[in-house]
């Protein structure tokens, strides 16, 4: 059977969307291939007509949802609201209780270190695009500074995230996202600080 021009990318693009959220959902070590395939409408076999192994798969599912997330981030800190904006957002109820939909970091972060170099490069080279987005709109003198500010900032972020999806007391991880929120907005010096 002929495919039309467009077809094996198209059907590359449902696999890694589809492993994407149920990565973020479940964990890697929690989604097998069979699962990923069938929610995409596939057969196993077809798997490897597109990755070498789930590790191949892992990697570009940081190569293309890490995109989508850099292009949300440059948009929200590009915007009039800017990066106050964005960080109430990572940090808010419905981030928290979507990490189907959300930042692929917060979700997978402690399961990554215990994967190859090669995935962990790839997570780790998404995670400084992220932060070099959040140091280009600081109003720090020093850009080591800068930097070292945005990863202060991006860890918070990503670590209030995952503490708050672990806590079962919604109260209580509500409170933990607001102060995450307070001490990031501190980090940054309030609005005057952000361009």
């Amino acid at each position: 059977m002929r495919y039309d021009k467009g077809h094996k990318d198209a059907t590359r693009r449902r696999i890694i969307d589809v492993a994407s959220r149920q990565f973020r959902e479940q964990g890697v070590a929690a989604v097998g291939i069979a699962a990923i395939m069938t929610e995409a409408g596939l057969t196993n076999g077809a798997f490897y007509a597109h990755f070498g192994s789930k590790e191949d798969l892992v990697r570009e599912v940081f190569s293309n949802t890490g995109s989508k997330r850099n292009d949300m981030w440059q948009a929200a800190t590009e915007s009039s609201v800017g990066l106050e904006s964005a960080i109430r957002g990572y940090l808010s109820p419905g981030h928290r209780d979507n990490p189907g939909w959300g930042c692929p970091i917060s979700a997978l972060v402690a399961e990554i270190a215990r994967h190859p170099k090669a995935t962990r490069r790839a997570f780790a080279g998404k995670m400084t695009d992220i932060i070099a987005l959040i140091a280009t709109h600081l109003h720090v003198e020093a850009e080591s500074e800068r930097w070292r500010k945005a990863v202060a900032i991006y860890g918070l972020m990503v670590g209030t995230l995952q503490l708050a999806r672990a806590i079962d007391d919604k109260r209580l991880s509500e409170e933990v996202l607001q102060s995450g929120v307070t001490a990031a907005l501190a980090l940054i010096g309030g609005s005057e600080a952000v361009r």
